[in-house]
């Protein structure tokens, strides 16, 4: 009974399309085929190579003669791309073996139940019909393999090696695998570690101030448009959207200009007051503050459109049945509005959280990082994870120490985020009110 799968079986694990020809699908098996004479070949050529380069990362450095480096040698960065190329190219070729193994085990079982083997045409006619999101998506993974997933693997083993030490720079110099000692010195090292630990409690706090504000201040804003009597509402939306709709770039660059110390509108404006000038950019604790107000003056905007939009949503039954029962105008806010909107916001809440960890834009166009901080490592008082993560790797070349505060960062976000969203009631798809 099982003839044909059996020997469908052992075809195609023998040679990939082989299976396929005995079922008598001779165009799939040729293409399989001719993929697998040309991974075949591209492995011959490259495979031992990609392993010993990713063990190795190169044995052969430049040698410095009459004052010269010499040409060739070995490239440590250049031989581990090449190899993660090569080794995530066997991954796919050993995925299309195995799918080629199940599609001429589950065609060969079809024909012992019957069923003639679709052609070519006809296999064709089925993927647009049946799995035509499948086949079209593919184009796009391959494209996420290659261009997402292949830099985050290289970034995460760039963090493992001495890379940008200084005897350790391509391509005069070869790069070696060193464990964990980066993150050791990151962690542990004085020198570098007191600038972790005080750029992390920043960015931590920089995270829960700025993504609270902006939240629970567009919550406010978008409470008072919809109170029954505010007239001229659609007015009030669109100037309070102003900030949102102008490009942030051009927003930022603005309010730095404003909150210059010595120059800036804003303190020529205090001085009419008689209140002195306020170095806004130039001190530690007054820089926190501006980053945060002017985040709050761009992210209420996005925080009350999102929440008005659920607002609407609202039943009027459900606060027309509270002022029966007596309830103050704050008891519906807290057993009725507020339930309601956290409950559709909550996922939205998180992303936020996680964006402001990683808000590149606000912290490098209107503080660039500053004030500079003497006992830091490369590093301002306002400067996040992530900008200094890219001071380390654009403007001081620390390679290895900036991929292991990507992957320090990576953790945080992605621990929290995936934590906190599974204990959402959006989530676990519960009654809202319970």
């Amino acid at each position: 009974m099982d003839r044909h799968r059996n020997k469908a079986t052992i075809l195609s694990i023998l040679s990939m399309g082989l299976g396929q020809i005995y079922n008598r699908q001779y165009i799939k098996g040729l293409l399989f085929l001719a993929f697998e004479f040309f991974g075949i070949g591209y492995f011959i050529k490259n495979l031992e190579r990609a392993f010993w380069g990713i063990i190795t990362l190169g044995e052969n450095p430049r040698t410095l003669v009459k004052g010269k480096w010499t040409e060739g040698g070995d490239h440590s960065i250049f031989i581990m791309v090449e190899s993660l190329i090569t080794i995530l190219f066997l991954i796919i070729f050993l995925v299309v073996y195995i799918q080629n193994i199940r599609d001429a085990r589950k065609v060969a079982r079809l024909r012992e139940e019957g069923h003639p083997s679709n052609n070519f045409v006809q296999t064709v006619r089925y993927v647009l019909d049946y799995k035509f999101p499948v086949a079209l998506l593919s184009i796009p993974t391959l494209g996420i393999l290659f261009f997402t997933i292949l830099p985050i693997i290289f970034m995460v083993m760039i963090a493992f090696t001495n890379y940008s030490s200084p005897n350790h720079i391509p391509p005069v110099m070869l790069v070696d695998w060193v464990g964990f000692d980066t993150f050791k010195n990151l962690l542990a090292l004085k020198t570098w570690s007191h600038t972790f630990y005080g750029v992390l409690t920043w960015t931590i706090i920089w995270a829960v101030l700025s993504t609270v504000t902006t939240y629970f201040g567009g919550l406010l804003v978008a409470l008072l448009i919809n109170q029954q009597g505010i007239k001229f509402k659609g007015f009030w939306r669109t100037i309070l959207i102003l900030p949102y709709a102008i490009p942030q770039l051009i927003s930022l660059l603005v309010m730095r200009n404003m909150f210059n110390g010595q120059f800036g509108p804003i303190n020529q404006y205090l001085q009419y007051f008689g209140i002195g000038q306020i170095p806004w950019l130039t001190h530690e604790i007054w820089a926190k503050v501006t980053v945060i107000l002017v985040n709050m003056w761009v992210g209420i905007p996005v925080s009350m459109l999102l929440i008005m939009g659920v607002l609407t949503t609202i039943p009027r039954d459900l606060y027309e049945a509270a002022e029966v029962d007596g309830a103050s105008g704050y008891q519906k806010f807290r057993i009725i509005t507020l339930p309601m909107v956290l409950f559709t916001t909550a996922p939205t809440l998180i992303t936020q959280f996680a964006g402001n960890i990683n808000n590149f834009n606000m912290i490098f166009l209107l503080t660039g990082g500053d004030p500079v901080k003497g006992d830091y490592q490369y590093a301002g008082a306002t400067d996040l994870l992530v900008t200094w993560l890219y001071k380390l790797t654009l403007t001081q070349n620390k390679y290895n120490m900036a991929s292991a505060v990507g992957i320090i960062i990576f953790v945080i976000i992605a621990s929290f985020s995936i934590y906190n969203y599974r204990r959402t009631k959006s989530f676990k798809e519960e009654d809202m009110i319970q």
